[in-house]
């Protein structure tokens, strides 16, 4: 089975390439949901109960991300706890679709969270600045200053490229898009 990771930058498109590999008749888990389904967790909750992040006894993922993107300690904080779950939900994908050819997982923070020797190839989805800044501020409603600091909190595209096995250019239309997705797809099935 070869494991693949789908990562990039904050808006860049990786929901977009998740579901074109799910058309496709692959397997994708999506660490993003296994991190908001985590986010209420009994550890979370737990290790933030002294902050105004509770609405209705629940954390609000609204007041939650504020805090935590202003604030690194808080963000370190959440990030040893989120990251060893999230690993092992990855092995229990893993083991779960053993039978499968090729497997992949979205995950937004790979070479944040160091996961990068989970995976066999590393796909990154990669968005010019100003084209997700756009995105980000009509998909999310942030203020302009909020989007570049969300932005801001994740490594640098140019340098997480140099860590990838293969680009896909998210610039273009999702035609072009769906054609550098079968490209990888091609590709990595003959390797």
């Amino acid at each position: 089975m070869l494991k693949v990771a789908i990562t990039g930058n904050i808006a860049s498109g990786k929901s977009t390439v998740e579901k074109a590999l799910q058309t496709s008749g692959y397997v994708v888990l999506d660490t993003d949901k296994v991190c908001h389904n985590l986010l209420f967790s009994q550890e979370v909750k737990d290790a933030f109960k002294d902050l105004d992040i509770f609405e209705n006894g629940e954390i609000s993922r609204a007041k939650f991300g504020k805090l935590v993107f202003s604030n690194p300690e808080l963000k370190l904080t959440l990030e040893n706890i989120l990251y060893p779950m999230v690993r092992i939900k990855i092995a229990e994908f893993f083991e779960q679709y053993s039978s499968e050819t090729v497997v992949f997982v979205a995950i937004p923070l790979l070479f944040e969270a160091g996961m990068q020797d989970l995976f066999d190839k590393i796909v990154f989805v990669y968005c010019d600045d100003n084209i997700r800044l756009e995105r980000l501020v009509a998909r999310n409603n942030y203020s302009q200053d909020y989007a570049k600091t969300r932005m801001a909190a994740q490594e640098s595209q140019d340098l997480k490229v140099k860590k990838s096995d293969y680009v896909i250019y998210n610039n273009d239309s999702i035609v072009e898009l769906d054609k550098q997705v079968d490209s990888v797809i091609a590709e990595l099935l003959n390797l």
